[in-house]
């Protein structure tokens, strides 16, 4: 590979990585080209970017960023593939469904601004929530207490009963 080709790659690279807040690097060794595919086609569904890389280009993008991944440099071994995406536990539930075969298998990640390194974080970055599951948390918190107001005028109470027993309790 010619050398501008290289620093093309390693440009793009650094683009996906200022672009995206969150990726994954995962082993594709042993995927066989219907089984790669196949992962393609569930990222694009799940919005993944998925780039297979070579693992000094990585390397080479990765000091170029303004971020430090040094955490990072001992999983690029093997046959590497970058999933860039929007939503932090996107491609972890997506991997979790892989988890059996073994393949593509989980190395590392970049999510929510904190390195996640080994096998046994997979759990973890799953239960990372996304800001669409954080606003419905809110939401359904702060609809609670009108529930129980509108639940006790249902049951039969009077507003002016139910205002005393406010009245009292914040007392």
């Amino acid at each position: 590979m010619k050398k501008e080709v290289k620093d093309t790659i390693i440009v793009e690279l650094g683009e996906y990585l200022k672009k995206y807040p969150h990726f994954y690097l995962v082993d594709v060794t042993g995927l066989n080209a219907e089984k790669t595919s196949d992962l393609r086609r569930k990222c694009f569904k799940s919005e993944i970017k998925m780039v297979v890389v070579k693992n000094k280009l990585l390397h080479k993008a990765f000091e170029a960023s303004e971020i430090d991944f040094e955490p990072l440099y001992g999983c690029l071994k093997g046959n590497t593939a970058l999933l860039f995406c929007e939503t932090a536990n996107v491609p972890a539930k997506l991997l979790k469904e892989y988890k059996k075969e073994g393949i593509p298998a989980f190395k590392a990640a970049y999510a929510e601004e904190g390195f996640f390194v080994g096998a046994d974080k997979l759990e973890e970055l799953v239960s990372i929530k996304s800001k669409n599951e954080l606003i419905a948390d809110v939401m359904a918190l702060l609809q609670s207490p009108i529930k129980t107001v509108v639940s006790g005028l249902n049951a039969g109470g009077k507003i002016h009963g139910l205002l005393d027993a406010i009245a009292e309790r914040n007392k």
